[in-house]
C-alpha cells in the first residue's frame, strides 16, 4: 500500500487547532466547576433527613452513571428547546459535562466525607461552630484532601470526554479536527496531531492539579 504522509492541511489548520485546544480547556474547566458544585450540593442533600431528597440524589447518580454520555448530551441538547430553553452547543456541552461529572463527584466526595470520624464533627459542634462551619472546615476540607487523587483522575477523564461534545458541534478540538479531515481527507495526519494535542492537554491539567495539591492539600497546611 502506497501512502504518502502530508501534514500540509494540519499545518495550515494549526491556528484553528490551537484555538480549539483553548475551547477544550474552556469546556473542561467549566464542566469541572459545575461538577464540583453539583457534587458538594449532592452530598449535602444525600445526608438530608428528608428521605425524598436522598432518593432523588441516589436516582440522579444511578441515572447518570448507567447511561452513555453521548445519550445524555443529545437528550439535553434536544430536550431543552422543548422546555423553551435554547442554548448554543457550547453551553449545552458545559451543562452536560457538569451533570455527568457531578454524578461521579457526588459518590467520590461522599466517600471522603464518610471517612471523617463522627468524633471530629461532635468536637466542632462542642466548640460552638455552626453546622455549615463544621461541614466546610472539619468535614469537607479533610475529605477533599483524602479523595483529591480520585477526584482529579475523574476530572482528567472528563477533560477527554469533551471530545464527545463534537457530536453537537460544540467548539472544541475534535469538532475542528473533523472539519479539517473532511476537507483534506488526511485522516491519519489529522488524528495523529489531535492525539498529541490531547496528551498535552492532559499533561497540563495534571500539572494544574499537582499545583493545587501542593498548595492546598499537602502537610503541613500553609
Amino acid at each position: 500500500m502506497n501512502y504518502t504522509l502530508d501534514f500540509t492541511p494540519v499545518i495550515d489548520g494549526l491556528p484553528n487547532l490551537l484555538w480549539a485546544c483553548l475551547g477544550t480547556f474552556t469546556l473542561a474547566i467549566s464542566g469541572m466547576l459545575l461538577a464540583i458544585v453539583i457534587g458538594i450540593g449532592g452530598v449535602i442533600l444525600r445526608q438530608s433527613r428528608v428521605k425524598l431528597l436522598r432518593w432523588l440524589v441516589i436516582g440522579f447518580v444511578e441515572l447518570i452513571r448507567n447511561t452513555p454520555f453521548l445519550v445524555q448530551i443529545f437528550f439535553i441538547y434536544f430536550a431543552l428547546p422543548l422546555a423553551g430553553i435554547r442554548l448554543d452547543p457550547t453551553p449545552t456541552a458545559i451543562i452536560a459535562l457538569g451533570i455527568n461529572g457531578g454524578a461521579y463527584a457526588i459518590e467520590i466526595i461522599r466517600g471522603g466525607v464518610q471517612s471523617i470520624s463522627k468524633g471530629q464533627t461532635e468536637a466542632g459542634l462542642a466548640l460552638g461552630l455552626h453546622k455549615a462551619q463544621v461541614f466546610r472546615l472539619i468535614i469537607l476540607k479533610p475529605a477533599l484532601r483524602t479523595i483529591y487523587p480520585s477526584l482529579t483522575s475523574q476530572f482528567i477523564l472528563l477533560t477527554l470526554t469533551t471530545s464527545i461534545a463534537s457530536a453537537i458541534s460544540a467548539y472544541e478540538l475534535t469538532s475542528v479536527s473533523q472539519r479539517i479531515e473532511s476537507d483534506s481527507f488526511r485522516s491519519f495526519e489529522v488524528y495523529f496531531t489531535v492525539t498529541v494535542f490531547y496528551l498535552f492537554i492532559s499533561w497540563v491539567m495534571m500539572r494544574i492539579f499537582a499545583f493545587f495539591s501542593a498548595r492546598y492539600f499537602s502537610y503541613p497546611l500553609r
